[in-house]
């Protein structure tokens, strides 16, 4: 049986007790969802690396981003979402490609080699090392008129995806942050807080009204080696999450109250491969009960995400989209399976507090991960499918 306080049947047509809309009024929140990147199709690649080589303008490559996105939000109606993203494909790597469009921002050559796993493979990956090396700032909104152009090409919710600004922090730590534009750690902040304030303003401005960051740094810090990695840059593990939680929650604190703002957390996702592994319980209270956002995106694909007792921190008035759909692996997961494990996540939260979707990103950088499109879109369908079996909606 699915928990709620009232022990209820899951389905809201037979018992009208059970809400169908996931427990945050007025908020585009919804029982089926997804983080936000797709596979990128072969002919973008290809303009991508024309324009890469000076062979096309940049106008070109533009044109053909918006042919492909409209696209891939086709197929995200298609099957049902009502979230819609432009499937990140303005982007080569999730973070980068925003980040270092603020002032201040560098890409530098890489100073972290990260051990990414999969299936007993050690792959290695140096991704970009971002350093602060002068005053944060920002004209306007980095995703304005990304924001822009989905909006215009679906009648659906779209969704900006924005990284955290603790990615700003937690690879480099103090080191990374030049002590001459921020001779205290406060003034850094400040300035972060103040230039996320400004993007989401001004995506405010122009009807978003739904906006995740993507966070690797909490869920890092839910592994040993990770945590000792932090130690040996001068931080301190045990006080990072309620940083990053204060970070996050200063970030969203001037959003439209009808603004749905949420996280996701990641393991790393290199090509189908992690780097993290633990189960929630070290950053779980504070991450739930400190940081002021709406929902939370949790990877619960294998044993590599714990069980789900961390879900007891959960407060009233907020939401845990379940990621029980592997973007990793194209073998489809068995429906009656993934509703088992929903009906095992509600013994610890509400079944009204929760939603579903896949793990991660189908593509967080634009190789994208070992799976083929007819397999990403089957796996968004299951996605849909359940949600309507154990709520009675995907919206």
């Amino acid at each position: 049986m699915l928990h709620s306080e009232k022990q209820s049947n899951a389905n809201p047509e037979t018992n009208p007790e059970h809400p169908a809309a996931p427990a945050i009024a007025g908020k585009p929140v919804f029982r089926a969802d997804h983080v936000g990147s797709f596979l990128r199709p072969p002919e973008l690649l290809a303009a991508r690396k024309k324009f890469k080589n000076g062979e096309i303008s940049a106008e070109a490559l533009r044109q053909a981003e918006d042919k492909h996105i409209t696209d891939v939000v086709r197929m995200q109606e298609r099957v049902g979402l009502n979230s819609i993203t432009d499937g990140e494909f303005r982007r080569h790597l999730f973070h980068v490609d925003y980040l270092t469009q603020l002032d201040g921002v560098e890409e530098i050559p890489s100073r972290v080699e990260i051990s990414f796993q999969k299936e007993g493979e050690d792959l290695k990956f140096a991704p970009p090392t971002l350093a602060v090396t002068g005053k944060l700032g920002l004209d306007k909104a980095v995703q304005l008129e990304d924001f822009k152009f989905l909006k215009s090409v679906t009648d659906r919710t779209p969704k900006v995806t924005i990284p955290s600004p603790s990615m700003l922090h937690f690879r480099g730590g103090r080191g990374a942050i030049s002590e001459e534009a921020y001779p205290e750690m406060d003034g850094f902040y400040a300035d972060l807080i103040k230039v996320y304030r400004k993007e989401i303003a001004d995506l405010a401005a122009a009807g978003c009204r739904a906006v995740q960051m993507d966070d690797t740094n909490l869920a890092y810090l839910c592994d040993a080696n990770h945590r000792e990695r932090a130690r040996a840059i001068g931080e301190n593990p045990d006080e990072l999450p309620a940083l990053y939680a204060r970070l996050i929650s200063e970030c969203f604190a001037e959003r439209p109250s009808d603004m749905a703002a949420s996280i996701h957390l990641c393991r790393g996702n290199f090509r189908g491969a992690w780097a993290a592994a633990g189960g929630y319980e070290p950053v779980a209270d504070v991450m739930f009960n400190q940081t002021a956002i709406d929902s939370f995106f949790l990877e619960f694909d294998d044993e590599r995400s714990g069980g789900f007792e961390p879900l007891r921190f959960l407060p009233k008035g907020k939401v845990v989209v379940l990621g029980l759909i592997s973007s990793k692996k194209g073998k489809l997961e068995k429906k009656e399976d993934v509703i088992r494990r929903i009906e095992e996540a509600s013994k610890y939260a509400d079944i009204s507090q929760l939603a579903i979707s896949p793990q991660c990103g189908f593509s967080s950088e634009e190789e994208g991960n070992d799976i083929t499109p007819e397999e990403q879109e089957a796996k968004l369908e299951l996605v849909v499918d359940v949600a309507r079996t154990v709520w009675g909606t995907a919206s």
